[in-house]
């Protein structure tokens, strides 16, 4: 039996439960202080302190200062060997309860949870995976044995592994737009099963690689129940932003609609361009829809917009309620927030999109580098 004062593994998976539970835990980042600033573990009752970790080979006394003796400690790094050694260091001090976190924060940034989010008319189900060290939002549509999949991540693993779980085929992956802040592992994961791939043709005007079309005029049938995924198009982050209504209840907007922000339209180098379409999307044409519609983004930017068990939605009539974005009346004060004052661009996003259009083929850990930190999709991360 290990010792108390034996430290212990903590997996992404582990803490994100903890996360999503709002379970109590005491974090120490050792990273560098530039890293810990610019993404960081978040939780409702999570504390964190970041003491980089050349601060602490002379000692962990500062460390052991500021750790509440009551809480579970977790200690993080960026890829498990720092966490380790200053994780055995306290321990050996005499505190128990120590983890580290495995695979650090490269692990934390690839974890995927499936959530249930809603049932389908003809017994089917949706499922959103939840990457919440990357607040990136995917989603798997169960119905009679057959799968599709919406903004798939690269870790292909995670979906084949759930649909063999619920005995389905992945008969479809579909991509809403060409992304810029994570790699698409759609096209891959359709070429590994025999699925069919759906790309916007609106962004996929540079790109290496066969598709099918996504454009208004389709529908998408998973299963033999018939529920029908109708494109709708919806410009604005991109030239060829497509959503999604499934079984006429939920719209999948991509990244033109978030629980709390709006798309940015500057991710392609076109914002004045397209800030116009971005505007026409959200007051016209989302304002045309049913507001009993359930909204499911392809991101969150704020760990306060997982809802129960880790959800993120809300009703499209509460969204025209609350969201800072479609309540901007002036058309030239709407352009200026869209425009100006943006957070800073997603990590090394041009090669991500580069990676998409299938013109860079980068090595996994290449992969791993280009999408560490936080996603930056919103006009706002807050």
């Amino acid at each position: 039996m290990a010792d108390n004062n034996e430290i212990k593994g903590m997996s992404a998976g582990e803490l994100t439960r903890i996360v999503l539970n709002k379970e109590e835990l005491f974090i120490l980042d050792v990273r560098n202080e530039s890293d810990f600033d610019n993404w960081k573990i978040e939780g409702e009752s999570i504390e964190i302190i970041n003491i980089p970790y050349f601060d602490l080979l002379d000692g962990v006394d500062p460390a052991l200062e500021k750790i509440p003796a009551d809480k579970k400690l977790l200690v993080v790094c960026a890829k498990e060997g720092s966490s380790v050694f200053i994780a055995e260091q306290i321990a050996e001090a005499g505190r128990g309860n120590v983890y580290y976190l495995q695979g650090g924060m490269k692990a934390w940034s690839e974890h995927l949870e499936p959530v249930k989010v809603g049932d389908l008319k003809d017994g089917g189900e949706i499922y959103q995976f939840v990457r919440i060290g990357k607040g990136c939002l995917s989603y798997v549509i169960l119905s009679n044995g057959e799968a599709a999949i919406v903004d798939t991540m690269r870790m292909m693993d995670a979906y084949e592994s759930f649909a063999e779980q619920h005995n389905a085929k992945i008969k479809h992956t579909i991509d809403t737009h060409l992304h810029a802040d994570h790699i698409s592992g759609g096209r891959k994961l359709a070429e590994k099963v025999g699925a069919s791939y759906w790309l916007p043709p609106k962004d996929a005007t540079e790109v290496t690689f066969a598709f099918d079309k996504l454009e208004e005029g389709h529908e998408i049938t998973v299963g033999n129940t018939q529920v029908k995924i109708y494109p709708i198009y919806s410009p604005g982050h991109t030239i060829g932003s497509t959503s999604l209504i499934v079984d006429e209840r939920y719209l999948l907007t991509g990244d033109i609609l978030f629980v709390s922000s709006i798309g940015r339209p500057d991710l392609a180098g076109k914002a004045e361009d397209w800030v116009g379409d971005l505007r026409n999307t959200l007051y016209n044409l989302y304002a045309s829809l049913s507001k009993d519609l359930e909204v499911f983004p392809a991101h969150f930017g704020n760990i306060n917009e997982l809802g129960e068990d880790g959800k993120v939605s809300a009703s499209l009539g509460d969204l025209y309620q609350q969201n800072p974005g479609l309540n901007i009346p002036d058309e030239t004060a709407f352009r200026k927030a869209v425009t100006e004052n943006l957070p800073p661009q997603p990590n090394a996003y041009q090669e991500i999109r580069q990676t998409n259009m299938g013109k860079l083929d980068p090595s996994e850990e290449e992969q791993r580098e280009m999408e560490i930190g936080p996603n930056r999709c919103a006009i706002h991360d807050k």
